[in-house]
């Protein structure tokens, strides 16, 4: 009886190794099968903010034991974060550029979506912004997203390569800085990830960018290789890539990687 006795302490010991649950492995029988539990932090590009709370809901509800965190930013200031050490397990930005910047400290990055530019209007577009050259008229309240930012180089390049110059009102750190400018009726029109805009359908009109003027931005999501929990990170960064999550961007209006 003493024998047995001490066998169920061990056996209620045998679930999570260190009381929160970040080392355990998910049951076989459910979605998340196989992949160990963990709360990860997720460093991810301001765009991604609104089609992330879905992501964070789905891949939760598929794994559980595991929690998101994701903290939003331009992808610049991610990147400082990260040559920082700031404590993260994965890192998703608007653009290939900052991504390859960080070699030494990611793994190797997948693209998960792609994004194009459009026109953000006051609601109802009063000003009857109708395309790129229409921003040169000086009598415009125009914001952009500083050079440093993915979605103002972006900006930049379209504007450049048609030859048009633009004197904006303010740089901002982020799309959604841009964005903000224009739902608050700070600026009258500025150039902003097609998802963004779609955000704010009661706020701001979209002006489409044709395609032979427009630019593409490309999102490579990647595993920070000072992760404290590198499997489990892996496990969401390929994730990502799945048909479920890649619908979900879909819905969002981001493009096919």
């Amino acid at each position: 009886m003493a024998a047995a006795a001490l066998l169920l302490p061990l056996a209620a010991c045998g679930g999570d190794d260190d009381g929160g649950g970040k080392k355990d492995k998910g049951g076989k029988g459910g979605k998340g099968g196989g992949v160990p539990k963990a709360d990860l932090t997720v460093l991810a590009a301001a765009s991604l903010t609104d089609v992330f709370k879905t992501i964070e809901t789905t891949y939760e509800e598929q794994h559980p034991g595991t929690k998101l965190t994701f903290s939003f930013a331009g992808s610049q200031e991610l990147a400082a974060q990260v040559k920082q050490g700031s404590p993260a397990d994965a890192l998703v930005t608007a653009d290939t550029k900052t991504m390859d910047g960080l070699k030494s400290d990611v793994g190797s990055p997948n693209i998960i979506a792609k994004n194009r530019l459009v026109i953000a209007t006051r609601d109802g577009n009063p000003k009857k912004i109708k395309s790129l050259e229409d921003l040169t008229d000086s009598g415009l309240k125009v914001v952009l997203a500083a050079p440093e930012v993915p979605v103002g180089r972006y900006s930049q390049q379209v504007l450049d390569a048609q030859k048009l110059k633009v004197e904006p009102v303010s740089q901002e750190t982020s799309v959604r800085g841009v964005l903000s400018k224009v739902e608050l009726g700070e600026a009258d029109a500025g150039i902003v990830y097609k998802t963004d805009a779609a955000t704010a359908p009661d706020k701001v009109d979209a002006v489409t960018i044709p395609d032979a003027q427009n630019a593409v931005a490309s999102y490579p999501a990647a595993t920070l290789k000072e992760s404290g929990h590198k499997e489990a990170a892996d496990a969401f960064v390929k994730w990502l890539g799945t048909p479920e999550a890649q619908k979900i961007l879909r819905d969002a209006g981001f493009q096919k990687p």
